[in-house]
């Protein structure tokens, strides 16, 4: 009997099968949490990272095909750091005909005055984030809003909750705001980190650096992130094992995408 040949790893792998790979975690992850109905309209945070811009790529792809209609509005904020360029994903929306808009806030001087010395930027950061989305995507008729994060940051963030805060939590897929007028959906929460890596290098998406964020080495989310690599490397699998504490619901009603096994068919991008 002839032994199987291992699986190629991301790196390895080339667009179409990195793409369906992509798309069939999507798929799996929109029928299991119903993260996108008939006449969504979703704004998409592209944040200028690898995720977010597979993130829309990916979902795009899928609007192609998808059995119900929905849209999808770009949304990129600039946050006023020092040497912040936009003009490459700027050109980069409009060269793939993208409906986009770029907002201007300026949050890092927030950050920067209201942080202490040595404590993390990410919490201040993010809510600040996250209300500037929030307050667009209503001005933008949008229901939905589709965030980058994917399983790693799922993982890292139960470990954080866990390590830090003495409590099991992990990141939903779905999460309704307190108000109830906002629905955010993290449409890649199946997808491996090293796996849209591989996609966005071979893509050769022009991503945008964050001076904030990328400045701090203490932060306990690297920590964390560097103590799983070392972890999924003398173990392989640990990964998949902690995820795996938080279990997917079984395919909602809600959700009328057609299923994962039909959106794997690779589509060239553009």
């Amino acid at each position: 009997m002839t032994a199987r040949a291992p699986a190629p790893t991301a790196d390895e792998a080339d667009l179409p099968t990195l793409q369906r790979r992509i798309l069939r975690d999507l798929g799996r992850a929109i029928a299991d949490h119903g993260l996108i109905a008939a006449g969504d309209r979703i704004m998409v945070a592209v944040s200028g990272g690898k995720d977010s811009y597979t993130l829309l790529e990916c979902l795009r792809l899928l609007q192609r095909r998808a059995p119900i209609p929905f849209e999808l509005v770009a949304v990129h904020l600039d946050q006023a750091q020092p040497g912040y360029d936009g003009a490459p994903l700027r050109a980069w929306l409009e060269s793939e005909g993208y409906d986009f808009h770029i907002l201007r806030e300026d949050t890092y001087s927030v950050v920067k005055e209201k942080v202490p010395e040595g404590a993390t930027y990410c919490a201040l950061c993010s809510r600040l984030r996250r209300g500037i989305l929030y307050a667009a995507a209503t001005q933008l008729g949008c229901n939905r809003i589709a965030l980058g994060h994917h399983r790693d940051d799922a993982i890292e963030t139960l470990l954080l909750n866990l390590f830090f805060q003495g409590r099991v939590a992990a990141m939903p897929a779905r999460l309704v705001s307190d108000d109830g007028a906002h629905v955010v959906i993290r449409p890649l929460v199946y997808c491996a980190e090293d796996t849209l890596a591989a996609y966005a290098r071979l893509r050769a998406f022009p991503i945008l650096p964050c001076n904030l964020c990328g400045s701090q080495e203490n932060a306990q989310r690297k920590q964390v992130k560097a103590l799983l690599a070392r972890l999924d490397a003398e173990h392989p699998g640990v990964k998949s094992s902690v995820f795996a504490v938080k279990k997917a619901p079984k395919s909602s009603k809600h959700s009328k995408i057609a299923s994962p096994s039909t959106l794997a068919r690779p589509t060239t991008a553009k």
